[in-house]
């Protein structure tokens, strides 16, 4: 068998049960996700998936090196702003190898259509870390019609030059993602395969649908639109975005591409203000289980059996080292990955293995451990300690009922945290709203 197509799709912001296949409510309109639905249906769904962060960036740095996003300098910027444009140093390092470097040099072409958020030109772009092809903002957040970031400026790019289009954003990265898999359909069928990254912005701020163009000029200056939105208007993003996966599905279907390409899909963080976390808590920003628990799907159809679920515990940088081992790809020794293979899980979902999570942040000084069924999390300077199987809404702490156990997890993530380099002085976090706006969860 030819090595597979892989399309790796990543949503913005998406909660944990926003999906029908992840227990999600049906809109007023109907489901809101059945082509991801049927995907999941047709492939393997993941119940213990996690990014590796609980805010944009730092998670595509992981992504993008399998590796702990926090070897590098710019991934302890919580997120990294548009007020970094022009930074030397805020950014993924060119001469780091990537997930697109990587394979690209084992002969696969290589595209990101969508969100970039890993620095700004020159000094930093996809096309300086592997990919053949860029058309997307390189922001973390733009109006979805006058894709314009959060300083006003306009930042939609085709390679390194400003690409004016008129429409609405998330439809732009569908038909053009769509467009290139029947570009790059000829030579995937003669052995070229294809990556595609496809990393939408949606359902990120601002709360646009594609019936809201008029609402542009009012929110261009404020793209945190803290005076709108609301569920119907979010679902409907969602389904803007999963009507966009179809037409990719049938874009490969059409070329008889569909058997034999890798679909992952996942959202970069857990869900913002309208999503739904059932039954966890918190969201974004936050290292309880709703900031950071995420839907992974992955669909095959000539290697992974369908309708399979997994409680397999995994993350971001996992994903990266999979697809890397899936294409027969070794990384680059001087750069060793963190993340690990799922490639066996995916030949059979009984499978498992032992996979202890680490994760920090800046933010409120966090910091969690995710070791089998326990969980060691700091906020604010407390500790707890939570047990995930029985109380996935991390409500009953057994910090002081079992405290032996409570500091050979703290002692854990200290060893591993002494691997990393320290938070830098100078990084920041950005914050676009707090209690003031709206009450805290």
């Amino acid at each position: 068998m030819n090595r597979p197509n892989i399309i790796f799709i990543v949503a913005d912001d998406l909660g944990f049960a926003d999906l029908g296949c992840y227990g999600g409510r049906e809109a007023e309109f109907g489901p809101v996700s059945p082509v991801l639905d049927g995907l999941a249906a047709g492939g393997l769904r993941f119940t213990q998936g996690y990014a590796n962060s609980p805010v944009c960036s730092p998670t595509r740095f992981a992504l993008m090196t399998a590796r702990y996003q926090y070897r590098l300098r710019g991934a302890a910027e919580e997120p990294i702003n548009s007020r970094s444009r022009g930074s030397l140093t805020l950014g993924l390092p060119p001469e780091h190898p990537t997930l697109p470097s990587l394979l690209r040099a084992a002969g696969y072409r290589t595209a990101l259509i969508g969100k970039w958020h890993l620095g700004y030109p020159p000094a930093f772009g996809p096309l300086r870390s592997g990919y053949e092809e860029f058309f997307g903002p390189m922001s973390g957040g733009v109006d979805y019609f006058t894709h314009c970031s959060s300083n006003g400026q306009h930042d939609l790019w085709f390679g390194e030059e400003e690409r004016h289009e008129e429409g609405y954003l998330t439809d732009l990265l569908s038909r053009r993602s769509a467009d290139y898999i029947a570009r790059m359909a000829e030579g995937a069928k003669a052995g070229t395969p294809f990556f595609l990254s496809l990393h939408y912005t949606a359902p990120h701020w601002p709360w646009e649908t594609r019936e809201d163009a008029d609402r542009a000029p009012d929110i261009k200056d404020n793209l945190f639109d803290l005076t709108a939105g609301n569920i119907h208007t979010y679902r409907r993003m969602i389904h803007h975005m999963d009507e966009g996966i179809g037409q990719v599905v049938q874009a490969l279907r059409e070329r008889d591409l569909l058997d034999n390409t890798l679909i992952v899909f996942t959202s970069d963080n857990g869900g913002e203000r309208f999503s739904d976390n059932w039954p966890l808590v918190g969201g974004k920003m936050d290292l309880t289980e709703g900031g950071i628990r995420v839907p992974w799907i992955a669909h095959w159809p000539a290697m992974v059996a369908a309708g399979r679920t997994s409680a397999q515990h995994c993350m971001t940088m996992d994903w990266s080292a999979t697809l890397l081992d899936v294409a027969g790809v070794t990384g680059d020794p001087a750069f060793p990955p963190d993340g690990v293979s799922l490639l066996p899980v995916l030949r059979d979902a009984a499978h498992g293995f032992a996979r202890p999570l680490h994760w920090r942040m800046n933010h409120r000084g966090q910091r969690a451990l995710r070791d089998g069924d326990w969980k060691y999390l700091r906020v604010d300077g407390h500790d707890y300690l939570f047990n995930l199987p029985a109380d996935e809404r991390e409500r009953a702490n057994h910090a002081q009922r079992e405290p032996a156990r409570l500091a050979a997890l703290r002692e854990a993530w200290e060893a591993w945290n002494a691997t990393m380099p320290a938070i830098p002085e100078d990084a920041t976090v950005s914050l676009g709203y707090g209690a003031k706006d709206m009450p805290q969860r």
